[in-house]
């Protein structure tokens, strides 16, 4: 009977390894290029907020509801995600300003610059609240940041 019992605890141990996902395996939805500085001189124009943008990508193959993640930077203002899925392989822009959100484009809505030119930290949390990625920059004088 021991053997019996170790033999379904080994199987038991193989499965739940399998059936639950590794918490510090990094997530296949990534930020990429960060256009913090809009080009031209900042103004509340919605040309100049949109200049400011998040490249949101999905380095894996199967498609992932973005439904309910958010984005935000370090002073907590918060874009969130309403209902929408992110292709494999695809990307998505997330611009500061207003517009009319697509497959390919989201608008946060607002109408003032969001991301800090002299530094600031963009955080991508999923619909549980769980980080999946950051990406911090100083003013470089260029601008953007590649995640």
């Amino acid at each position: 009977m021991p053997r019996r019992f170790a033999v379904v605890l080994l199987a038991l141990a193989a499965w739940t390894s399998l059936a639950i996902p590794d918490a510090n395996a990094a997530s296949t939805i990534q930020l990429g290029r960060i256009q913090y500085n809009a080009p031209g001189t900042d103004t509340t124009a919605n040309t100049s907020v949109n200049g400011e943008y998040v490249v949101v990508k999905n380095l894996g193959t199967r498609s992932v509801s973005l439904t309910g993640w958010t984005l935000r930077d370090a002073q907590n203002h918060i874009y969130k995600f309403g209902t929408f899925s992110l292709g494999a392989g695809k990307a998505v822009v997330v611009h500061t300003g207003k517009g009319t959100n697509s497959s390919t484009l989201r608008y946060w809505g607002l109408g003032w610059h969001v991301w800090n030119n002299t530094g600031d930290t963009a955080y991508l949390r999923n619909a549980a609240g769980v980080l999946a990625d950051k990406c911090a920059w100083t003013s470089n004088g260029s601008g953007y940041k590649y995640c």
